[in-house]
């Protein structure tokens, strides 16, 4: 039997028009900026009345660390937000948008897949409502005025060898990582090094995504440091007077986009931060409306727990006075395979004995998740090349450590396939077994922050740092920056810093290369081993096969 690609079932459906789709919420027609007939943007106006309303449920949606095989955990979170509805209850989605690089790269879209899906695919996989865009032009805005304000006689007595304000692209480009500008003489500028990140890891794009409106926006703004001067005192935007510009640029971006599910599920779609990179969630605006808007609000946090979900909890619930009332880890039966040493060729035929291997992948994030003080349970994405003998022995796996696995069709079956999981999940949440709070405190030295992230979560017996690094963060602390909470940006794929080590590794060290201070955004970034902030491209790209067929439609897009 042959199915249906994403791209295929999004361009079958149809949709109700998103005046429809914001009245289900109880959005009057005025309180949307319409993008065409299927998308929106929600008015300040109606956002600040709102404000004081009630909040909803907040179930957060994370999963193990991903492999090659897919988890689904978009998927899911689409699909579970379409289950709570089917049972009667009121719910939205709030995902990310997608980033252009991955979807010509390797991971592609992040609109969910199958029957679990947000509409319009193609255009939220694409330019969208040109949030990515404003984010681009308004960081490298700030790029050019520093570059300018040297040139025009530097008043600020910027040193143009401490200038730790890079440019920005929505692209995978490997050879823009280290550049040299203003090349080809004096009317060009002074030549430094330099170079380029992916635009989801602009502290740009951080900041928009924690603001909770213009005027913390634009203050924000203000706070970025953009380098240093020859005295190694901090500049920021604001002494450069490109905080007021850079805010008229994302003045629109800033307000959060409603779309719909293939169920007309509304779909809150809003900015884009990588999880490994920076905090890996949609907007604190996007969130807080969604949940005085329905009753049950499903966001999803970026890659594994690890990383989005400990990020939520640490930063964005932190910034935002937020609390979940119930976490689903998604795993799949092929992920569990792979981290139980299986190769992908093999991945079809049955192995119950690495799945259980694997589980102990699930059962660090479980035992990670719980010690936030919230229940938790596991999404079973299911596909088709699974086996009763496999599923069983993740649910066993999992009743073992106090929680419970539930399988899951809604890839295939859409609500009808997870209504399972909805029903439990709105009972833990109306139940109020959630018992929140942070890892660490505020006014936990930053050093031992990253200790306390490394050892409790990752396992890791220490944190490796030059003494550089741990003087900067003193400086740090005596600046008033102490009580920032941590970003620690490491790779996706496994709890050390090594790609290559599934399943859950132990007693091993976490090297901290770089630190990193996002004033503006409110964290410190520890860069960890060897992540980039500009991906590059994988051998054979998704671009390669994207397209438009002989009908005019788009083709290759998933």
């Amino acid at each position: 039997m042959g199915y249906l690609s994403d791209i295929e079932i999004a361009r079958a459906a149809t949709k109700r028009p998103i005046l429809e789709i914001g009245a289900a919420l109880g959005i009057p027609p005025e309180a949307l900026l319409p993008f065409g007939h299927d998308k929106a943007k929600i008015t300040a106006d109606f956002i600040a009345n709102i404000e004081t309303r009630p909040a909803g449920k907040l179930i957060l949606v994370t999963a193990i660390n991903p492999t090659p095989a897919g988890e689904g955990k978009t998927t899911t979170t689409v699909g579970l937000g379409d289950g709570l509805n089917a049972i009667g209850k009121r719910a939205a989605v709030c995902i990310r948008e997608a980033s252009l690089g991955p979807c010509f790269g390797m991971k592609g879209g992040a609109a969910g897949g199958g029957r679990a899906q947000v509409v319009p695919m193609e255009d939220i996989n694409l330019h969208f409502t040109g949030d990515f865009h404003a984010i681009t032009s308004a960081h490298n805005l700030l790029a050019a005025m520093i570059d300018n304000h040297i040139y025009w006689g530097n008043e600020l007595d910027i040193d143009p060898r401490r200038v730790t304000w890079r440019r920005v692209m929505d692209m995978n480009d490997r050879a823009l990582r280290e550049v040299v500008a203003s090349l080809g003489g004096v009317s060009n500028g002074y030549p430094r090094q330099t170079g380029f990140d992916i635009t989801v890891a602009s502290e740009v794009m951080a900041i928009l995504c924690l603001a909770r409106d213009l005027e913390d926006l634009r203050a924000r703004l203000g706070e970025i440091i953009i380098g240093y001067t020859r005295a190694k005192a901090p500049v920021t935007a604001r002494d450069l007077k490109a905080d007021g510009a850079m805010a008229v640029l994302l003045a629109q971006a800033l307000l959060p986009n409603l779309v719909q599910t293939l169920e007309y599920t509304p779909a809150f779609v809003h900015g884009g931060p990588f999880a490994n990179i920076a905090h890996g969630c949609n907007s604190v605006m996007a969130t807080r409306t969604a949940l005085r808007l329905a009753d049950f609000v499903v966001t999803e946090a970026g890659f594994g727990a690890d990383l989005g979900a400990e990020k939520f909890l640490d930063i964005k619930c932190r910034q935002a006075g937020l609390a979940p009332d119930a976490v689903v880890i998604v795993a799949t039966v092929r992920a569990l395979k792979m981290n139980g040493g299986v190769t992908k060729d093999a991945l079809g035929s049955e192995n119950v004995e690495a799945v259980r291997h694997g589980c102990a992948n699930l059962g660090r994030h479980i035992a990670n998740v719980k010690s936030f003080g919230l229940p938790v349970v596991v999404a079973i994405n299911h596909f088709v090349t699974d086996t009763e003998a496999e599923v069983r022995a993740v649910q066993e796996f999992v009743a073992g450590h106090g929680s419970e696995a539930i399988l899951c069709r809604h890839w295939a079956e859409g609500s009808a396939g997870i209504t399972e999981l909805a029903t439990r999940v709105a009972e833990i949440a109306e139940r109020g077994a959630a018992q929140f709070d942070f890892l660490y405190p505020d006014d936990m030295p930053l050093f031992e922050k990253m200790e306390t992230i490394a050892k409790r979560i990752y396992r890791a017996d220490e944190v490796v740092a030059d003494a550089s690094i741990r003087e900067r963060l003193e400086v740090w602390e005596k600046a008033g920056y102490g009580h920032l909470p941590i970003c620690m940006a490491k790779t996706q794929y496994s709890f050390t810093t090594d790609p290559a080590r599934r399943g859950a590794p132990t007693g091993f060290p976490i090297p901290i290369r770089e630190v990193r201070l996002a004033a503006g955004a409110g964290f410190i970034v520890a860069i960890c081993g060897e992540i980039m902030t500009m991906p590059g491209l994988p051998r054979v790209p998704a671009a390669e096969t994207i397209g438009f067929d002989a009908r005019g439609e788009i083709h290759g897009l998933f």
